[in-house]
């Protein structure tokens, strides 16, 4: 990574090796807010002496492990509720064609009940007017004392 100087010897260090000093948590007197809790040990510290002589000194860090996923169900619960809609609307559309047959049904026999009702008042007034009255010769009116019978004058 870094490139050897071949114009000067390299100098001769010993290498410095620092070892931070970890901190001691301390109690508060009143509540803290929640904070993130580290791990219960505290990790080894790690030395590396890099090639051009320079140590780097740092905690070893455990590679975050995913969280388990949940277990997924095998039918989505959108899916569920799509089957039970369509089965209620299944149940209610048998209900919905009986309706409507009944409604079909009611308005055939109002119709039959007003052609029954139009047949027998028009039979009512045809009795009345081609039925028999009390004269059969004809039509009679009285003027003056006379009465006149189709065309036959009675004095």
């Amino acid at each position: 990574m870094y490139p050897d100087h071949t114009d000067r010897t390299p100098a001769v260090r010993a290498p410095e090796v620092h070892h931070p000093t970890p901190l001691t948590p301390t109690v508060a007197p009143y509540a803290a807010p929640l904070v993130p809790v580290q791990p219960a040990g505290i990790p080894a510290v790690a030395s590396i002496v890099l090639p051009d002589g320079r140590v780097v000194t740092g905690y070893a860090i455990e590679p975050a492990k995913p969280e388990p996923v949940a277990a997924k169900p095998a039918v989505s619960r959108a899916a569920v509720n799509i089957a039970l809609g369509g089965i209620g609307f299944g149940a209610v559309c048998g209900g919905l064609v009986l309706l409507t047959t009944f409604i079909a049904a009611l308005a055939a026999l109002i119709h039959q009940l007003i052609i029954l009702a139009a047949v027998i008042f028009g039979g009512w007034v045809a009795v009345q007017v081609f039925g028999a009255s009390g004269h059969r010769d004809g039509t009679t009116v009285n003027i003056r004392k006379a009465v006149f019978k189709r065309n036959h004058f009675h004095g």
